[in-house]
């Protein structure tokens, strides 16, 4: 069954294809014979009741430095097309909100992943409040007061943009940091959203486990191990990844989550667990996916694709 799929994503040449979990989704669409279109999110358009794009054709390999072949720029209807992969990173701003609405009036007929409505409402810091018994000690706010109450009961915490993304803006405040209310203001001056603060878990040191859910199962994890002197795990802030399973409390956590994943029609989903506690629930553009194969022998790109088509 050839699809005809349009990517969403920053664009091709931007991507590390060792590394890229949307490189490799595209490697196995084109596999399976899928025609696959590339556009960037300021190539997505509205007029005369259409959802349009200016896209090209899209060939991808696995050649470093010339890893991605584009055709002419054409228009294109999203309501054409068979699949929407949504895959630009965040910030989770204003403009990402919009793509969703956008992509909103196509999907489902034409099949988004993740469903934009769903994305647009489980933003990865705020979708984890759903389920107050797996995450850490969490507060939600704007209030100087209040944070640094949070700080007073929990001594040390984590502070970070409540719509960041890559470890961009994480602080590991200490009781006796003189930085807060400057972070603060920091903070305050760069936007008027809240800021999110979590009791700091020393088991990071011991690393933040990605575990990756297709479908609301678990189908993978690694383990991504802090440099030394740094408090994120992120592998964008240098975090090593090593191979991983799932511990008890971790299958207890994928169970306790996937059913509400699988319903709201995020079929490709990563969340950040730190010794035992849930802490971020990827939904926009989840990555993970070549690490994991490699350290497991495994395909999980594949496995995304079959719940796709099943979908289709």
């Amino acid at each position: 069954m050839a699809l005809q799929v349009a990517i969403q994503m920053d664009h091709i040449r931007t991507v590390n294809i060792d590394a890229d979990s949307t490189f490799v989704l595209a490697l196995e669409a084109e596999a399976r014979g899928h025609a696959l279109y590339h556009y960037t999110p300021d190539q997505l358009a509205f007029e005369d009741g259409r959802v349009q794009a200016q896209a090209q054709a899209l060939q991808v390999r696995r050649e470093a430095g010339n890893h991605f072949t584009l055709g002419k720029p054409e228009t294109i209807d999203l309501a054409d097309m068979d699949v929407v992969l949504l895959r630009q990173d965040p910030p989770f701003n204003m403009a990402y909100i919009t793509t969703t609405h956008l992509l909103d009036l196509v999907h489902p007929a034409t099949l988004v992943v993740n469903d934009p409505a769903q994305v647009r409402n489980a933003p990865e810091k705020i979708f984890i409040t759903q389920f107050p018994e797996l995450m850490p000690p969490t507060l939600i706010s704007s209030d100087r007061d209040r944070i640094f109450a949070f700080r007073a009961k929990h001594a040390d915490i984590i502070i970070k943009p409540l719509y960041g993304n890559g470890g961009a803006g994480v602080f590991h405040v200490t009781p006796e940091d003189e930085n807060l209310n400057a972070l603060l203001e920091m903070f305050a001056g760069i936007n008027p959203e809240p800021i999110i603060a979590q009791a700091y878990l020393a088991d990071v040191r011991a690393g933040d486990k990605r575990i990756i859910l297709i479908d609301g199962m678990p189908a993978g994890a690694i383990n991504r191990i802090p440099e030394a002197g740094e408090a994120r795990a992120n592998m964008h802030a240098g975090a090593k990844p090593l191979k991983a399973t799932l511990t008890d409390r971790e299958r207890e956590i994928c169970a306790a989550i996937g059913p509400e994943l699988k319903a709201r029609g995020l079929i490709f989903v990563g969340i950040d667990v730190i010794g035992g506690y849930l802490t971020e629930i990827n939904v926009t553009s989840p990555t993970g996916l070549q690490e994991i194969n490699r350290f497991d022998g495994v395909k999980l790109e594949a496995q995304i694709w079959d719940a796709i088509e099943a979908r289709v």
